[in-house]
C-alpha cells in the first residue's frame, strides 16, 4: 500500500524516539528532512543509513511534485522535521494534504512534541486548552491578541528567545499583569527550565536572565 509515514523526532534528548519510529526510518527508501544535517546526526546516532532529501518551507512546493510519483510507484517514504511532530508549526501539511488528494495513505506515528510537556509542567489547568503556535510577527499580531482576550481556555504559544520579553509584555497589556503563566525552554535537554508565575513576575525574571533555546509559553485560563 502506498503510504507516507509522519515520524516525530526528539525535541532534545535523543533517547525519546520510539522503537517503532526507528524501525520506520531504517526501513524507508527515503527520508524527507527539514534540515538534513540535524536529521543526519540523529540517524548516525542510531546507525541508520537511509538516504535523506531536503524538505522545508522554502522548497516544499517543488519537493511535493517529485515525491507523489515516487509514493505512487510504491516507495516507502518518511517525513521528519528538526524536532517534534511534522506539520505542528513545522513543514508537513502541504505534503500530507497532497498525498490524501492522490489517494496515498498517510500514517502519523505518536511521539515527541514540545507543547504537551510544557503544558503539564506548567501546573496550569490542562483539562481544556488551545494551541496557538507562533503568533504573527507583525501583520495580524495585534488583531489575534485582541481576539484571544475572549478565550477562556489555557493557551499555548511557541516563541523565539529574542522575542520572549516583548511577547510577555504584550501579553501583560492584553491579558493583565496578574495572569498566571509559565515559560518552558530547552525541554528534555540538560538546561531544561520552567519558570512559573504571573506575567509581571515572568517579565522581571527574563529581563534579568539570558534566554536561549526553544520557548513554550503557557498562558493560564481567565479567572
Amino acid at each position: 500500500m502506498n503510504r507516507l509515514y509522519i515520524v516525530p523526532t526528539p525535541i532534545g534528548n535523543l533517547e525519546d524516539i520510539t522503537l517503532r519510529s526507528l524501525k520506520i526510518l531504517e526501513e524507508s527508501d527515503l527520508i524527507l528532512a527539514e534540515d538534513t544535517r540535524k536529521t543526519g546526526y540523529l540517524l548516525k546516532h542510531y546507525k541508520i543509513t537511509t538516504r535523506l532529501k531536503s524538505h522545508h518551507k522554502f522548497n516544499e512546493h517543488s519537493t511535493v511534485q517529485h515525491i507523489i510519483p515516487r509514493l505512487k510507484a510504491g516507495e516507502k517514504i518518511a517525513l521528519v522535521t528538526d524536532a517534534g511532530t511534522p506539520s505542528i508549526s513545522d513543514p508537513g501539511y502541504l505534503l500530507i494534504r497532497t498525498c490524501l488528494e492522490n489517494d496515498i495513505e498517510v500514517e502519523c506515528l505518536p511521539g515527541p512534541t514540545a507543547f504537551i510537556p510544557a503544558l503539564v509542567n506548567s501546573g496550569l489547568p490542562d483539562n481544556k486548552f488551545c494551541f496557538e503556535g507562533f503568533l504573527p510577527v507583525k501583520k495580524g499580531r495585534q488583531k489575534r491578541l485582541k481576539e484571544l482576550t475572549n478565550e477562556n481556555r489555557t493557551i499555548i504559544f511557541y516563541e523565539s528567545p529574542h522575542r520572549l520579553i516583548n511577547t510577555l509584555k504584550q501579553f501583560a497589556d492584553y491579558f493583565g499583569h496578574d495572569r498566571k503563566a509559565s515559560v518552558s525552554r530547552e525541554l528534555t535537554k540538560i538546561h531544561e527550565e520552567t519558570i512559573r508565575g504571573n506575567l509581571s513576575e515572568l517579565i522581571k525574571y527574563f529581563t534579568n536572565n539570558t534566554v536561549k533555546g526553544e520557548i513554550v509559553i503557557v498562558l493560564g485560563q481567565k479567572s
